[in-house]
């Protein structure tokens, strides 16, 4: 058994790891406040460095860790604190391409009066969560990056298979398949409610669709996120009876662009910015969506599967790997498409059953954050030993 698998046995010094999250999306700070919680659970000291306002939203600190603010832009200043909150680390663990750059630059060590700075000993282990989009020269430096990643990487750990793939084709020495867990939904426990029923007609009501099916999407608003083509499906949407109400929850670049389509084609859609309370909205709603252009492991998918709500998703990333059997999948882009997988779920309660069952049954089959933990531990382990702990 892994030393690192419990607490430290007496004299043994435990291991320092810092967490680096760089803009903080909601999977990656989501696993790291997990990860961070199962590490110090288990003797290991945790730095986590992220922007200051990701503490408050998802409690690093609270989990036992140490937190360090840093800005995500990589200016001299903050690749400093950053460098500083490594120094001492045994191991930095980087989550996504922005926070992988400034810890590479972070372990190496300045030089004097002009000279190279020194080669870094700390290992670096980097978890890519996602992918990055660019175009023309923007595609050219996105490749130089992600190269530059991975070639300083002892470790890339992709959380989907085409993730590992990527990360080899850009040289890197060891990239694993590492799927991450997310905590499982969380319910009201409040007195006064945990009554299922009033929650769902509370949300329901709240949204404007009593007597209406109630879709819904979640994620920031930005273009790869296949908005676009989830407003051409709502079009179709008018002609059935009763209309369903499609909410989208969350904020970003296209909200004004989205909001403008939907007054002027008067479409069945609400923008409702960011909520605190998905997974009540996901409790209430008949139909999960997912219509992105791409996606490692969605927590909207996550979420809905658990929820024993029917989903709805592109065929893109990990999203087929992640769901199996249990959701309607459909190619990205296809308005046709996810406007009749939708329509042909509301038109068949049996086959909502069915998608729900086999939800459950799937989610059943993701890694817990238990394993989660074990497995990067088990990584840590190996990247540390040659220090003779």
């Amino acid at each position: 058994m892994s030393h690192l698998s419990s607490q430290p046995s007496q004299g043994r010094t435990p291991l320092r790891t810092v967490q680096v999250l760089g803009g903080g999306s909601a999977g990656s700070s989501v696993h790291v406040r997990s990860l961070t919680g199962g590490l110090v659970a288990r003797g290991v000291r945790v730095t986590v460095c992220a922007p200051a306002e990701l503490d408050e939203r998802y409690g690093f600190t609270a989990s036992g860790a140490r937190f360090v603010p840093v800005p995500r832009r990589a200016d001299p200043v903050s690749v400093a604190a950053l460098r500083a909150a490594c120094a001492e680390a045994d191991l930095v663990h980087a989550h996504g391409l922005h926070a992988a750059v400034r810890s590479s630059l972070a372990r190496t060590k300045p030089g004097k009066q002009g000279k190279p700075g020194t080669a870094p000993r700390t290992p670096l282990v980097v978890t890519w969560h996602t992918r990055a989009y660019a175009e023309g020269a923007r595609a050219h430096l996105l490749r130089m990056i992600e190269r530059r990643v991975a070639k300083a990487s002892a470790v890339v750990l992709g959380t989907s298979s085409d993730l590992v793939d990527r990360a080899r084709s850009r040289g890197a020495r060891d990239a694993r398949l590492a799927p991450i867990a997310f905590p499982a939904p969380r319910r009201p426990a409040a007195p006064g409610h945990d009554d299922p029923d009033r929650l769902k007609h509370q949300a329901r009501a709240e949204l404007g669709a009593v007597e209406r099916p109630l879709l819904l999407a979640v994620g920031s608003l930005e273009p790869h996120r296949g908005y676009g083509t989830l407003l051409d499906a709502a079009r179709s949407w008018l002609s059935l009876d009763p209309v369903p109400l499609l909410v989208v929850a969350g904020e970003g670049p296209e909200r004004g662009a989205l909001q403008r389509r939907i007054d002027t084609e008067g479409l069945p859609v609400r923008l409702v910015g960011r909520r605190e309370d998905v997974p009540e909205l996901l409790t209430a709603a008949d139909v999960a969506l997912l219509p992105s252009r791409w996606e490692s492991r969605s927590v909207l998918a996550h979420e809905a599967l658990h929820a024993g709500v029917p989903l709805v998703a592109t065929a893109v990333g990990g999203v087929p790997e992640l769901v199996g059997d249990a959701a309607e999948l459909v190619p990205y882009g296809d308005a046709r498409a996810l406007a009749t997988a939708v329509e042909g779920l509301l038109a068949q309660p049996g086959r909502r059953a069915w998608l729900r069952a086999e939800g459950l049954a799937q989610a059943a089959t993701w890694p817990t954050e238990d394993e989660t933990v074990a497995q990067i531990l088990s990584v840590y382990d190996e990247l540390t030993q040659p220090l003779g702990r």
